[in-house]
Order: C-alpha cells, then structure tokens, then sequence
C-alpha cells in the first residue's frame, strides 16, 4: 500500500495511517463485519479512504465502495487496485436510484447518517438495496455523549442523533434489529486459551460492583434485516485491540514526559529556592 500517496487526513475521513483512538473506533466496526462477507454481495457506502472496503473484499466478499468525493475514489481505485471482488465508485449514498433492487446481501454505512440532512431517504435505500436474508450494519455517534457531555462540536456533523431517533428511524424501515454500543475501555481482560468458552463483564462502579459493562457508549452500531434469524450470526460481545498496542504506547511516553518535566521543574525549584537562601 505504501506505494501509493496517502490520503490527507481533515478530520471528516478516517485515514488508516491515523493510530490510537479513532483507528481503535473505525477498524473494529469492519472487523465486525468481515466474518459476515464471505460470498456475499456487500456494499460500502461512504467507504471513504477505502481500507474498509478493500479489508471486506479480502475476506471474500464483491464489495463495492461508494463516496461521494471524485478525489478519494480515484485514490481507493489507485491504492488499492487488483483486490479481487472490489470496486470503488463515485456516487451520493443518499440518491442509488441507479443501483437495482435487493441486490446486495449486506450493507455497511458506518459513521454516515451524521454527516447528511437526508437520512431518511438514506435508510430507503438501503431497505430498498437489501436482498432477502440481508443484513445492514450502521453506525453514528450518540448525541447526549458524543456532544452535549463532551462539549466538543465536530464541524463534519450536520445532524447528529440521540438513541431514541436512531431507534426510530430504523424501526420504521426495519423490522428485526439488534443495537450494539461501542465505547474505547479501559478493561482487563481475561480469556480462556484453550477455546472461546463463553463472555463475562463486569464493572467497577461507585456502589460497588455491577455486571455487564455499564457504560454510557460514545457510538451506537445497529444491526438491521427483515428476518430476526439474520441477526443470529452477530456475536453479543466483540473485542478488537492491535498487537503494537498504540494507544498504550502513547500513554506510556506521555507519562514519561510529564514525570521527567516534573523532575526538572523540582529540580529548577528547588535550585531557585537554594539561590535564594544564599543570597
């Protein structure tokens, strides 16, 4: 991949040269779906950069990536040119008149709905497009936490969601769902070695030890299909980390600086307060 030029990251498209948090975030709604493409027709609107698509494609999925910006598909066509089963496409995610009915098996749209006005006429499309059996992976952040506890705007949003629209918008397009929370943890992790065995959380709170994982998540992620048994092949419990443990390895330098800094700063004090006693 390094070949080719890489993509300037502005904040409205995730880049994957971009580590710690936000890669954490985006990697693992793809790694979600992999085991889900294999021989089947899957699309990936807003593929943006087109890691994911391509990631998808190498699982054995024909995916076709759809952006709306001309200049990001010529670069997921150039960077990742030759995967088997993957093509990239210029075209507004709101406005697949062109794509035929039910003529994809799963369709993926993470981090979507939050940058268009037309929402609702993104998730007809998507009902529209999905074959019998399909299933619709998407996300978008929680307002309440993303936004309003946090304080922070991201200027790429132009409607954002509560739970409760979310939940909406989807119940009246799709029948059977499932909704997963998705939240950056600071956990311990204990797992069997010898086989999958079954999932355990629990969560240290103020009044003392409660089970499950009792958080507030950032993003929410809904599984969505017409036929309850299409959601059966989700996990209830899906963990994703990276062997080079990014996001650990920044804090590990960070608190190395700011200990060495204060170090230096008791040092100069304590110098000053030495000069002082001597003069």
């Amino acid at each position: 991949m390094s070949e080719h030029p890489v993509l300037p990251f502005t904040g409205e498209r995730y880049t994957p040269e971009r580590g710690r948090e936000i890669a954490y975030e985006h990697w693992h709604r793809y790694a979600l779906a992999r085991p889900l493409a294999a021989g089947r027709r899957v699309l990936d609107a807003a593929c943006g950069e087109g890691y994911g698509s391509a990631l998808i494609a190498r699982s054995g999925g024909r995916v076709l990536g759809l952006d709306a910006d001309v200049e990001t598909i010529e670069h997921a066509r150039a960077r990742y040119a030759g995967i088997p089963g993957l093509a990239y496409e210029q075209a507004d995610a709101t406005v697949l008149d062109h794509l035929p009915d039910a003529s994809f098996d799963l369709i993926l749209s993470f981090e979507t709905l939050e940058h268009v006005q037309a929402q609702e006429r993104l998730l007809d499309g998507f009902a529209r497009l999905l074959a019998p059996g399909g299933l619709l992976l998407v996300s978008t952040p929680d307002k309440r936490v993303y936004t309003d506890l946090t304080g922070e705007v991201n200027p790429h949003h132009v409607r954002e969601l509560y739970r409760d629209e979310f939940e909406a918008l989807l119940a009246a397009r799709f029948p059977a769902r499932r909704l997963f929370g998705q939240k950056l943890l600071f956990q311990s992790v204990l797992w069997d070695l010898a086989g999958d065995g079954q999932a355990e959380t629990s969560t240290a709170t103020p009044e003392g030890l409660r089970p499950g994982l009792a958080y507030a998540p950032m993003y929410l992620l809904a599984a969505c299909a017409r036929e309850p048994e299409t959601l059966a092949a989700l996990p209830a419990l899906s963990l994703h980390g990276d062997l080079a443990e990014s996001i650990y390895t920044d804090y590990r330098d960070e608190v190395r600086r700011n200990r060495a800094a204060a170090a230096h700063i008791a040092h100069l004090e304590a110098e000053l307060a030495r000069l002082r006693g001597d003069a």
